[in-house]
């Protein structure tokens, strides 16, 4: 078979049952004390990653197991629109044919999908790896073990946020650089936006001109830190709307937060359910209303990330009912997780302190009942795709807020479970179709950040990017076995139907029967143009705009 020549440009909590029993009874007092010491005893530094088979640079064994051809075959092809039962021959990492019977020679390897569903791999837009925050503290998962977790949970590329250092895009941009050189798997990259001035104006044109970035993200949240006001909102909307470039906003108001975190530290709450009780729903949705207000003034797309309330996803319907172009994005514990789960409803004595730490994320896990809303917008279009939020501190990390939860570093895990808990929570429960499952976790983050079909497909022409999927096998998620540096796993114990069994990522079976084979070096570094199919009708909502205005009025002075 010919080579295709194509110029195309271009996813142990179990409702921690073994503790709470799904809160059917009181927990017992003794338990929660042997519980808590144990998740106290400081992180040794283990990788979660030793002992599986990894390859180093140029090793003979990696490149024997990956053959430059490959037929997965008999499998459903699952794409956003369609399915159909056929066969999918790879040549040197591109999607060659996607056909019934597919003859080829005996030097191709084959992967049997009978029975199975054949996808996209999964694509995040949403990860924090090897971040830096909370006076130097770093995030465990790094741009290789970090990767190599995604790629054994079905994800094959995700976008990372690149930090500013000092105010300075190019250098933050510079520092991710270097810090992807031992990425295993493709990904991209957003970048924030922390203050504003002509040099930041600049360097949002180098982004996007030079540097393959379309997408610029801006705090609403973390007064004093990364927090930009209004006028810092305005003038990077406008800056993104000239660029082409999707303006991204983290939706919380800072203000507010500060006020509230205050608050509990006078009423002496200072443990960890201080942090959700001082940053409500309400001041999600305010956010995001504003947010929202100022993007349609100027009059360009927003995406707004990880939306974790029933507020800020009514005001995101609200728009998108009037015609504005707003993407909402929830991510995997927004969807599978309710604040039952974290013992956040409870308040912290110390000695549970360190169990209820490895919760502490912004926005925080909601009230049950959010999660269910969440669903239900997802599934009706309103929220559009999902993320993680993925940012990994150990234990001894989140603890070093044990007497002020304003000191907790953010984040939990969900690179490698995203795929997982998705399809057990929207698929099995019969909320979405199959072809849905491959729209939100791969082809619609392809085609909101312009790298359809590259990615996001199983097309002629497209990456072999690719995930076989069993729907009649099990998964378990535990820390015990999964692969991230992380001590404790916000789902520990979370069993469901749907278990990604092979994941290809550049044409290469990187994860089989359980092995995850994954090289450093091997991920690319994806540009992402500008102008996706978001911008389209921006220049006619302009004109329109402009001439309701009827302007210039000419004006003469009044005779005295």
């Amino acid at each position: 078979m010919a080579k295709l020549h194509s110029a195309l440009p271009w996813r142990k909590i179990e409702e921690e049952r073994s503790i709470v029993s799904r809160y059917r009874v009181q927990l017992n007092s003794i338990l929660s004390v042997l519980v808590c010491l144990f998740t106290i005893i400081p992180f040794s530094g283990s990788n979660q990653l030793d002992g599986l088979q990894f390859c180093a640079y140029g090793e003979s064994e990696c490149e024997s197991s990956s053959s430059t051809k490959l037929l997965i075959k008999g499998g459903t092809v699952v794409n956003a629109h369609h399915q159909e039962v056929a066969d999918v021959y790879v040549e040197d990492g591109i999607i060659v044919s996607v056909q019934p019977n597919i003859k080829v020679g005996d030097d191709v390897s084959v992967v049997d999908a009978t029975g199975k569903y054949v996808m996209p791999g999964g694509i995040d837009p949403h990860t924090h790896l090897a971040i830096n925050c909370c006076g130097g503290l770093e995030s465990v998962d790094d741009f290789f073990n970090g990767q190599a977790a995604a790629l054994a949970g079905g994800t094959t590329m995700h976008i990372d946020f690149v930090m500013p250092v000092n105010g300075s895009l190019t250098a933050g941009f510079e520092a991710y650089t270097k810090k992807a050189k031992k990425s295993c798997m493709d990904y991209g990259f957003h970048v924030a936006i922390t203050k504003w001035d002509e040099v930041v104006a600049r360097e949002m044109e180098i982004m996007v001109q030079e540097k393959g970035v379309n997408s610029f993200k801006f705090f609403l949240a973390y007064k004093g830190i990364v927090m930009v006001d209004d006028e810092v909102l305005l003038q990077g909307f406008k800056k993104c709307k000239s660029l082409g470039a999707l303006a991204m906003v983290h939706a919380e108001n800072g203000d507010a937060i500060d006020e509230g975190q205050k608050r509990m530290i006078d009423l002496g709450i200072t443990g960890p359910e201080g942090h959700a009780l001082s940053r409500p729903p309400v001041l999600e949705g305010e956010a995001t209303a504003r947010t929202i207000r100022l993007a349609g003034f100027v009059n360009v797309p927003l995406y707004v990330v990880h939306v974790m309330s029933i507020d800020a996803m009514e005001e995101i319907a609200k728009a998108q009912k009037s015609g504005q172009k707003v993407i909402g994005e929830p991510i995997a514990s927004g969807l599978a997780l309710d604040d039952k789960f974290s013992l956040l409803v409870r308040p912290c004595l110390r000695i549970m302190c360190s169990f209820m730490f490895r919760y502490v994320m912004s926005p925080p896990i909601r009230k049950s009942g959010h999660d269910k809303a969440l669903q239900a917008a997802l599934s009706r279009g309103v929220l559009q795709l999902v993320g993680t939020d993925h940012c990994t501190f150990n234990s001894t990390q989140k603890a070093s807020g044990i007497d002020d939860f304003r000191k907790i570093p953010n984040g939990v895990n969900g690179i490698e479970e995203r795929m997982h808990l998705v399809w057990e929570t929207m698929v099995e429960s019969g909320q979405i179709s199959v072809t849905d499952y491959a729209r939100i976790t791969s082809t619609e983050c392809a085609r909101i950040f312009n790298i359809y079909p590259r990615k996001g497909a199983i097309l002629p022409g497209s990456d072999a990017d690719i995930i076989v999927l069993n729907p009649n096998s099990s998964f378990e998620i535990t820390a015990a076995t999964h692969h991230s540096r992380s001590d404790t796993n916000v789902y520990e114990g979370r069993k469901g139907k749907g278990k990604v069994e092979v994941t290809i990522a550049g044409g290469k079976v990187v994860w089989e029967d359980g092995a995850l084979k994954v090289q450093p070096g091997s991920g690319k570094y994806i540009e992402m143009p500008p102008f996706s199919y978001l911008f389209n009708g921006i220049e006619k909502v302009d004109a329109t705009y402009l001439s309701s205005l009827n302007a210039p009025v000419r004006r003469f002075k009044a005779a005295i």
